[in-house]
């Protein structure tokens, strides 16, 4: 039975669930809103660390591909959550075993436990064998599970736990209360006298009558009464306890430890799948991209930032997607504009599309080819910090100091609107230096800047610019288009929107 994990072929890329932290670049990118609500709701699997932790080689993120896409299937997928709720059912009970005191009643529990757990597995089975599987993984899933099913240790488990189940459902037994006190005997099949009762009064309905029957409420509790009561018919059945407590000592631990990690990585899955099941509704496509590790020519068609998606859900108000295509020896992406036109969104969007993609997630987009890093960085502004002592353009410094003692060739970085709080001048002779920095690297970048020099400085610098409408510039469309920078067409655009270009305003004063 060569399976291991829903998650990859490879048993050594298996995540240490406490050994993870929250990547570095989550905040800049709102990743760290998208994996909240992926996960929202699925606590008890502890899912974050699954998005916390990037593949690194392309042959897991097509493993990962494949099974998501076998999950696509609407029945396999209900299938899979009814699996899942039943193991929920099985820890619940399983739960109940740690915290209840009465001795018996921590041993239905557990026979609860295990029946449920045997439904489980077994149903699982037959539906995986009905299902066409065509992903390595639940492939091997399938394998693994029917050669379990049929395996003496589970086939002992479900036979014993059906002969303790029916030994018990034989058991009848009477109380009888008197006095104040109750004492407990076999049954002995008295007469119900219910039946007399209810045949002597019929002559005098009138109609139907109303129930005043009292419903007792189901209870996983149990009273120190009622916990007197069952050793007290545990001791009138010894046999049918008897068998109770050895099966408990013996089916101690039941639960397959492949199943269990099967059932907590599955969810993976099942959340992503869930989630944008949500953004598609409002007319957003996914896709697989096509995940190369070798080559950096990459692109996106009708892409978008998932975290904005998200919250506009429930609004009217559209969701806008961009293209872009980076080809030999195209390796930067500047980004300028005006504000507040989408220029911070579209990095986003880069860096989301980079990230899910590595975790072997469908991307937000109709079409993508996106690269297999190694590192992903990013540098957004950030407040300055009184406790390290540095003013806002060395903290730039230092932090790109970082970036590029760690960046390789085969890393991602995002820049967003650099060097802000010092003269123009400066910089632009900075961004150059780093910019040159970044060539040499060969890495691939996108950096949102209002400096428009920095979108010709090599082959490897493409230009885009956020645009406006044209009968219009003060609206912004959000598009994101590859074209030559020109800050000063859309400042001269502006100004001969409100009259106030030097012919406008020679005219003006002319009057």
């Amino acid at each position: 039975m060569g399976f291991r994990s829903i998650l990859s072929r490879n048993a050594a890329d298996r995540i240490e669930a406490d050994a993870i932290e929250v990547p570095a670049v989550f905040p800049d990118l709102n990743l760290d809103q998208i994996v909240d609500s992926v996960t929202a709701g699925r606590e008890e699997y502890d899912l974050k660390p699954f998005f916390y932790t990037p593949v690194r080689n392309v042959e897991t993120v097509r493993y990962r591909h494949e099974v998501m896409q076998d999950m696509e299937d609407a029945a396999l997928l209900a299938q899979i959550k009814a699996f899942s709720e039943r193991m929920v059912i099985v820890r619940r009970y399983l739960g109940l075993v740690e915290k209840l005191y009465s001795h018996y009643h921590k041993a239905g529990w557990f026979l609860e436990a295990a029946l449920a757990y045997c439904e489980a597995v077994t149903d699982l089975a037959r539906n995986l064998n009905q299902a066409s599987l065509k992903s390595r993984g639940l492939v091997a899933l399938l394998e693994y599970v029917t050669i379990y099913a049929r395996s003496q240790r589970f086939q002992s488990l479900m036979t014993e736990a059906e002969r303790v189940r029916h030994g018990l459902s034989d058991v009848r037994y009477s109380v009888i209360i008197q006095n104040g006190k109750f004492s407990v005997r076999r049954h002995e099949a008295e007469t119900d006298y219910s039946v007399e009762v209810e045949k002597t009064f019929q002559r005098f309905q009138q109609g139907a009558a109303k129930d005043h029957l009292a419903k007792l409420p189901a209870r996983s509790s149990m009273s120190h009464i009622e916990a007197q009561i069952l050793d007290f018919v545990a001791r009138l059945h010894p046999e049918q306890f008897a068998a109770l407590d050895l099966f408990c000592q013996r089916q101690h631990g039941f639960v397959d430890p492949t199943i269990s990690v099967f059932e907590r990585e599955i969810q993976f899955y099942v959340a992503y799948l869930d989630f944008i099941a949500v953004v598609k509704r409002k007319g957003l496509s996914f896709c697989y991209p096509e995940v190369c590790a070798n080559s950096r020519e990459v692109y996106a068609r009708d892409a978008f930032d998932l975290a904005l998606a998200r919250k506009l859900l429930y609004t009217d108000r559209p969701v806008i997607r961009n293209d872009f295509t980076l080809e030999e020896p195209e390796r930067i992406i500047v980004v300028s504009g005006p504000n507040q036109g989408g220029k911070t969104t579209f990095a986003r969007m880069f860096g989301q599309l980079h990230y899910l993609a590595s975790l072997g997630c469908p991307v937000p987009g109709r079409q993508a080819r996106l690269s297999l890093y190694d590192q992903m960085f990013t540098h957004f502004e950030r407040e300055e910090d009184i406790r390290n002592l540095r003013g806002k353009l060395q903290d730039d410094m230092v932090r790109l100091h970082n970036i590029l003692a760690r960046a390789t060739p085969n890393s991602v970085l995002i820049v967003n609107e650099v060097f802000a709080s010092t003269a123009l001048k400066d910089a632009v002779f900075l961004s150059k230096a780093i910019m040159g920095r970044l060539m040499e690297l060969d890495l691939l970048c996108v950096w949102v800047t209002f400096i428009d020099e920095l979108a010709s400085l090599s082959e490897k610098t493409i230009s885009m610019v956020s645009t406006v409408m044209p009968e219009n510039p003060a609206v912004r469309t959000f598009k994101i288009l590859r074209r030559p920078a020109d800050g000063l067409a859309f400042a001269l655009s502006i100004a001969k929107k409100y009259r106030l270009t030097y012919e406008q305003l020679k005219e003006r004063l002319s009057v």
